[in-house]
């Protein structure tokens, strides 16, 4: 086994690769986006994006306030009668050209998400497919919305069962997947014929309003979609949800912000969908492939440098196989490219802000306080930028915080077990239950765990589930409904049923 890593300096981004971003980023509108125009905060106010690669500016956006708000509200509310009367197949239609014109511009989505976020530029085009293919699922759902009609038991009544959009939508999305949190929100959104107020995370606008220009060149209705970005996101968000004129709130992020929305959502009874925080474990048994099970731990653990809900956190390894599992695991981790995701080659970026970088220093340093060991990494980098290296530890005491804390960062910490049952246990003792995964060569010890799990996904022999066509979202504190497949378009659709007296 390797000891933690020295400090080092990390890739940086060429001079060119440089400036072919901020051309890209300068053809970016920066305001509010309100019933189809582009405009300063009522206020004038005005917050910076920083690259946290280099942590240095590299736009200036408009920071919305109440006054925004309000005129975003008002104007998705007068937009709602029109637009949703508006044919399936002309929505579905909007939703697929937005979905050809992402592909299209692929390249330049992927540099302004990078810019903006950190993740590696193969990784964002990997994103702007994915969150693309929201577009184009939901463009096919929008002519899929079914009603029904019988009679009721007695013979007397005719019962018809129809589908109508939910009304006005307030949409909240977080910083670590710019793109594919917001078409995940819009478009069934869209599809069921409501209209939205929108407040993307203003650590990573700059993806959001590339999305807008998208769907305004596709054709999207003025008032429609509505945008207003804040660094007080509770001066845009409380209004919107307090004033009786919105119908639903889709929110994604952490757990302690979306309790305080579903208090805020009560008191006018919204629909709400939350994808909130999770604490995923990542059970690797005693007859599983090990080269596969490590190829997925990579997967689960390093997509995005870790800062993903669904990030494998605890990994539950049978002792049987440990040895080999550490071994291998520390290899592929030293070997990771960390750098500027804008630099040629780069495998694993910063993390968005300092206090992230903060955190995970912190986690890592408590649970070596108390036990663990580092068998590599476990330290930051020199110079600029909120790096921090791969990081394997070994041997984590109950009593540590990263095994009831979300990570968010490049950390793999190893558990080895020897019982099943005394492993569950461990596995499902948090409040979270989003994400798990299983690697075994067992059908029926997969599916044994799979049920036993508490979680809304299971990962069977794969770290990578995240599908538009399956339902996405967890169970206890890791949120309500589901986004995405036939699910996510009934999160926006309210069941109306008609009775007519049968002569």
């Amino acid at each position: 086994m390797s000891n933690a890593t020295s400090k080092q300096s990390v890739r940086e981004a060429t001079k060119d690769q440089a400036w072919q971003a901020k051309a890209i980023i300068d053809e970016i509108p920066t305001g509010v986006f309100i019933d189809g125009t582009w405009g300063d905060a009522a206020s004038g106010r005005t917050t910076t994006v920083i690259n946290p690669a280099t942590e240095q500016p590299i736009a200036t956006i408009a920071d919305g306030g109440p006054k925004d708000a309000e005129r975003a509200l008002k104007a998705a509310a007068a937009a709602q009668a029109e637009w949703g009367r508006t044919a399936p197949r002309e929505r579905g239609e909007i939703l697929r050209r937005a979905y050809e014109l992402m592909i299209e511009r692929a390249d330049e989505l992927a540099t302004i998400m990078t810019s903006e976020m950190g993740k590696p530029l193969e990784e964002a085009r990997g994103e702007v497919t994915y969150a693309a293919e929201f577009f184009r699922w939901f463009g096919e759902e929008a002519v899929r919305v079914r009603g029904d009609m019988t009679l009721s038991g007695d013979g007397k009544t005719r019962i018809f069962v129809s589908r109508q959009p939910v009304g006005p939508c307030v949409l909240v999305t977080p910083w670590n997947f710019p793109l594919a949190m917001g078409t995940r929100k819009i478009g069934p959104a869209i599809a069921a014929g409501c209209t939205m107020v929108f407040k993307p995370a203003h650590l990573t606008p700059l993806s959001s309003f590339a999305l807008v220009q998208i769907l305004q060149e596709a054709g999207l209705p003025d008032g429609v979609l509505n945008v207003v970005c804040s660094s007080d996101a509770g001066s845009v968000v409380e209004p919107w949800l307090s004033s009786g004129i919105a119908r639903k709130v889709s929110f994604t992020g952490s757990t302690g912000v979306g309790v305080k929305l579903l208090e805020q959502a009560a008191k006018h009874v919204l629909r709400s969908s939350m994808e909130l925080g999770g604490n995923a474990p990542f059970i690797i048994c005693q007859d599983a492939d090990v080269d596969a099970a490590v190829e997925g731990l990579m997967v689960a653990k390093m997509r995005n440098m870790g800062e993903a809900c669904t990030a494998a956190n605890r990994i539950f390894v049978h002792r049987d196989v440990h040895d080999q599992v550490a071994e291998k695991l520390v290899d592929k981790m030293q070997s990771l490219v960390v750098g500027d995701g804008l630099a040629t080659g780069v495998q694993t970026g910063p993390l968005v802000e300092e206090k992230a970088l903060t955190k995970v220093t912190e986690l890592v340093q408590d649970a070596t306080d108390k036990g663990a060991e580092v068998l590599c990494g476990g330290t930051g980098y020199d110079g600029s930028g909120f790096f921090y290296a791969p990081t394997v530890l070994d041997d984590i005491p109950a009593s540590a915080d990263i095994m009831r804390e979300e990570i968010f960062g490049p950390v793999a910490p190893l558990i080895p077990y020897d019982d099943e049952d005394e492993m569950i246990a461990l596995a499902n003792g948090t409040p979270w239950g989003l994400m798990g995964y299983v690697y075994t060569e067992s059908v029926d010890r997969a599916f044994r765990l799979g049920e036993r799990i508490e979680t809304g996904m299971v990962g069977l022999n794969t770290g990578l589930v995240s599908n538009p066509a399956a339902p996405f979202g967890g169970v206890k504190e890791s949120g309500l409904g589901r986004e995405g497949g036939a699910f996510g378009i009934e999160e926006f659709l309210e069941v109306k049923y008609l009775a007519l007296p049968r002569s």
